[in-house]
């Protein structure tokens, strides 16, 4: 079994309020049977945050910021042939324009249909093919976008920007200007479009943006999904949205459920990996024989939990 955790603390000072006094017994336990055997460090400025840098080792994805193709990845996944074209996902969104910044809000809070998404896929894709990208409906905020443009194109993840100021993640270079354009092409679009008023009368967000993530070609040597990998969402979710009330109550669900299960698996005899994931680091912990430090600690009652690493998180 392997737990790999998202968001297991995140930088924000609510996030450390949050954890004061949150009991999870069953991950201090588990903790106190593993050691740390590979650390992932690097700052919150990555456009790949930690958990995905930790998924892609797992799939022997590039480790370069920014250089995970997850949307070709995702089509060899459904049995279907990426071939060597470059691919990327495009996700339709609302960008909140500020005096001082731009801000992307939850895409999911949108509540576009299906039949919105499509009509604005209809309305935008000329443009697209312009620069010889194809787009193809996939769901109402993710689209599935070829095009050689994206080859050696770093995007950011949608866990960076999510909620967020854009300004730091948006992509930058030669290659990136077409890009730029079709952003300005696709917000003037959709700012006359009659589906906006519509909008805008049911109290909805406008969609007058798209993001690019998961960009690039499938390189060779990709490993198959483990069969053991568990990786719990309610963490990611409740932080991305800054419900700190959520987040406990999704870390007491993760301890009674997959920690409860990892100690099983481990007291079975089966191997048991766990990967505790911040917005900088992600750190691997592996059932190792204890020192006799550590065996002195657990006999004088030395508690190993969340809090103790989240400074590296």
């Amino acid at each position: 079994m392997h737990l790999l955790v998202p968001y297991a603390s995140a930088l924000a000072p609510a996030c450390e309020a949050a954890q004061q006094n949150l009991a999870l017994p069953n991950l201090q336990r588990l903790l106190a049977r593993l050691a740390l055997s590979t650390a992932d460090e690097a700052d919150e400025f990555n456009p790949t945050p930690p958990h995905e840098r930790a998924l892609a080792r797992l799939r022997g994805l590039p480790a370069m910021p920014g250089r995970q193709p997850w949307a070709a990845l995702a089509l060899a996944d459904a049995g279907q042939a990426p071939g060597g074209d470059a691919w990327a996902w495009i996700t339709p969104c609302h960008w909140q324009i500020a005096p001082d910044h731009i801000s992307m809000t939850d895409p999911a809070a949108l509540g576009l249909t299906e039949a919105e998404s499509r009509a604005v896929l209809a309305l935008v894709s000329p443009y697209f093919a312009e620069d010889r990208i194809t787009l193809d409906y996939r769901s109402p905020t993710t689209w599935l976008a070829r095009g050689d443009i994206f080859r050696d194109l770093p995007s950011a993840s949608l866990d960076r920007v999510t909620g967020r100021s854009i300004d730091l993640w948006m992509p930058d270079g030669p290659a990136a200007r077409p890009l730029r354009r079709l952003q300005t092409e696709f917000q003037m679009l959709l700012y006359t479009d009659p589906m906006t008023d519509e909008r805008n009368a049911r109290g909805l967000a406008a969609v007058n943006a798209f993001w690019i993530s998961g960009t690039g070609a499938l390189p060779e040597g990709i490993r198959p999904a483990p069969a053991a990998l568990v990786v719990p969402q309610g963490l990611r979710e409740a932080a991305l949205h800054e419900n700190w009330a959520a987040w406990r109550q999704a870390w007491q669900e993760i301890d009674a459920g997959a920690c409860a299960d990892a100690l099983r698996a481990l007291d079975a005899g089966e191997p048991v990996t766990l990967t505790l994931c911040g917005e900088r680091a992600a750190l691997e912990f592996t059932p190792s024989k204890p020192t006799l430090s550590q065996r002195l600690r657990g006999l004088f009652g030395a508690k190993a939990g969340l809090q103790d690493w989240t400074a590296r998180l």
